[in-house]
């Protein structure tokens, strides 16, 4: 990989980064300033805000699908990985690449389809009961989520096209480890004996 692209990507990882973490965090702070004021005026002036169970679904939906891009950008979803495990460094970052450009096609194909909804429902002129926001953009994050998600992961594959380094990346920035050493050091044996407990010596000692 070129410096130029590299540095091409590093600064687009980045800055979807921080526009995922800006994005979340007006989010969150929003929904619990919202469900405070609900319960507040719920109990202090016995009138609950109108809007706030429209609101908190509308905020739960940006949360949800953002947060799945700023997940793939960390490397932590879920993972079954027990096969996976055992084989070689080299081995490993071919299945990266496979499994990265999967889900990315998968991803982006999903994010065109709701791309599609959401200008159908758009074209409809359909608003929310409460709040009376056009209904397209509740749904406009789920496109924009899986749009980001398919672009981190293909940021993955690309990422690990260099077969002559070892190092193992579950995204663009995210280094394939294990938090605890005795996994680790268990993966490490795996691979380097070929998945067979080492054989004891057997050789007797001389009188």
């Amino acid at each position: 990989m070129s410096q130029v692209l590299a540095s091409m990507l590093t600064r687009l990882d980045i800055w979807i980064g921080r526009i995922e973490a800006c994005i979340l965090s007006i989010a969150i702070i929003a929904m619990a300033t919202n469900s405070i004021a609900n319960v507040f005026g719920r109990y202090v002036f016995n009138q609950s805000l109108y809007f706030s169970d429209e609101l908190n679904q509308f905020l739960i939906v940006i949360i949800t699908f953002m947060g799945l891009g700023y997940i793939t950008r960390k490397g932590k979803h879920i993972r079954m990985s027990a096969f996976y495990d055992m084989l070689a460094p080299r081995w490993q970052k071919i299945f990266m690449v496979v499994i990265a450009l999967l889900t990315a096609i998968m991803m982006f194909v999903l994010a065109w389809y709701a791309f599609e909804y959401v200008q159908k429902i758009a074209r409809r002129g359909r608003v929310t009961p409460a709040l009376q926001f056009p209904l397209y953009l509740t749904y406009v994050w789920v496109a924009l989520g899986l749009l980001i998600g398919a672009i981190q992961y293909l940021l993955t594959a690309i990422k690990n096209l260099d077969l002559q380094d070892e190092t193992v990346y579950i995204s663009y920035t995210t280094v394939d480890t294990y938090d605890d050493p005795e996994i680790t050091d268990a993966i490490q044996r795996c691979q380097t004996s070929g998945g067979n407990d080492p054989q004891p010596d057997t050789q007797e000692a001389k009188s």
